[in-house]
């Protein structure tokens, strides 16, 4: 996933950014050929799949970073991180698809040089991740065509020091919450609302998997959101229109990058063209639909099992190119829906207008209710009428309500009551503008009748 990065710096190659700027910079990327003597790979489809794997590359760490990323252990030299980008042979849509490092995969036996295969398995059960400690990026891009049955166009590899190196470069990336995000193992420690993470905090930000029950699930979930808000940061901020500054950014994303011999500064420099409007809105995320969460496997472990007809049409519709979102599915119009942890339907509001603004607690409350909140469709004055920022009442036994109330309620001041009981009560203040649009957050489990789909613009801060 962080070998995204570069995807995101040849967005902003079609500013004006030329070739003079770049050369050379591919002269500082390793190479690496995982294509080599593969044969019987599947077919081409339409459009281009890149396969970007993020590893631990802890060996690169400094002593002083690994304590304070908590960075502790030995590299696994594994991938940490395993995606498919899709980019559409119009280039109009790239589809990410995540594979959890734990899939349950066969892979062939090695024979030692000189020797014939003997009488045992011709295959052995592995972890996906484990393929590239085995038989590096050769042996892991032949597991996943032979999983996927997609032909891998490029390869992309990137470790820890760049990733960092790149979100520093940017100049940070914000992320939201609605839910305080607490992991031992990795430090992170965010509390609900936005925060601009830079390297190290991004770093524990995607690593992190004990924040809740999902464990890898609700982790891929949390770089998916992180790969929109970077593909946001890069093609909205102006200061990467300045070639300098590209420069900057762009080394510090090929810095520690390996790459397919073909894939370099033309490259870079045909993908920005052509993905000159990219954005968030136009990028799909999903996981590959899994069927066992704990497939136990004898010497392994527990594995995570695909659910082999649903992944099958995934795989499908990218060979065919087709997008992952139902044909003629209507786009979001206005602010993007923020993810909340409780649903707005389990949530009693009563409004009361803080102004002498006629109507104004009449519009927040038509505006709650249009997002789910259980409004009292009955809103009335307050006692005083000198608000100037807007109040959320409620009594402190209900407080996770009172937070997912106060993200609908951007600037909103949270006041305990002990003893109101489970209704909120909103002091509509002169600050008031409108609602920002919320959903409760997903069940991280996939299964279902298709994989669970979401667009960029879904998922970045608002």
């Amino acid at each position: 996933m962080r070998a995204v990065t570069v995807l995101s710096m040849t967005v902003l190659a079609s500013a004006g950014i030329g070739h003079a700027v770049l050369t050379g910079l591919d002269e500082g990327i390793g190479r690496v050929d995982p294509f080599q003597d593969m044969k019987d790979r599947p077919s081409g489809g339409h459009g281009m799949n890149v396969l970007l794997v993020g590893t631990d590359g802890r060996d690169s760490i400094t002593e002083k970073e690994r304590r304070r990323y908590r960075l502790g252990g030995a590299p696994c030299h594994c991938t940490d991180t395993i995606m498919i980008v899709h980019l559409s042979e119009d280039r109009e849509r790239a589809t990410v698809v995540s594979l959890p490092r734990d899939t349950y995969t066969e892979v062939p036996t090695p024979v030692p040089p000189g020797s014939t295969p003997g009488p045992g398995p011709a295959t052995h059960p592995l972890r996906l991740n484990a393929a590239y400690a085995e038989g590096g990026p050769n042996l892991t891009v032949r597991t996943i065509e032979k999983m996927t049955h997609l032909k891998i166009d490029h390869y992309l590899e990137v470790d820890f020091i760049s990733f960092m190196k790149t979100v520093d470069a940017l100049g940070g990336v914000r992320i939201c919450t609605a839910q305080p995000l607490k992991d031992p193992y990795t430090g992170l420690n965010l509390s609900p609302g936005t925060h601009v993470l830079g390297g190290g905090q991004a770093l524990q930000y995607v690593r992190s998997r004990h924040v809740d029950g999902a464990s890898d699930l609700g982790r891929m979930q949390r770089q998916q959101k992180f790969l929109a808000a970077l593909i946001d940061r890069a093609t909205s901020s102006g200061m990467l229109l300045n070639p300098l500054k590209f420069r900057e950014v762009t080394r510090a994303a090929l810095g520690s990058v390996r790459a397919d011999p073909g894939f370099g500064t033309d490259q870079l420099l045909d993908l920005g063209r052509v993905m000159h409007d990219f954005s968030p809105g136009s990028s799909e995320f999903t996981t590959v639909p899994i069927g066992q969460m704990t497939y136990q496997v004898k010497g392994l472990g527990s594995t995570v099992k695909w659910d082999d007809a649903k992944a099958r049409a995934l795989f499908a519709a990218l060979r065919d190119d087709r997008p992952l979102t139902p044909p003629g599915s209507p786009r979001k119009k206005g602010p993007a829906a923020v993810q909340v942890d409780v649903d707005p339907r389990d949530i009693r509001v009563q409004v009361e207008n803080g102004t002498t603004v006629s109507g104004l607690a009449r519009r927040m409350d038509d505006q709650l209710a249009a997002t789910g909140f259980r409004t009292t469709h009955q809103p009335v004055d307050a006692t005083e009428q000198a608000a100037r920022h807007t109040v959320i009442l409620y009594d402190p036994r209900w407080d996770r309500s009172a937070k997912a109330l106060a993200v609908a309620l951007p600037g909103s001041e949270l006041r305990p009551a002990p003893g109101q009981g489970p209704a909120l009560k909103v002091i509509a203040g002169a600050d008031f503008t409108q609602v920002q649009p919320v959903r409760p957050t997903p069940p991280p489990a996939v299964p279902g009748p298709g994989p669970t789909v979401v667009t960029g613009d879904e998922v970045v801060c608002p």
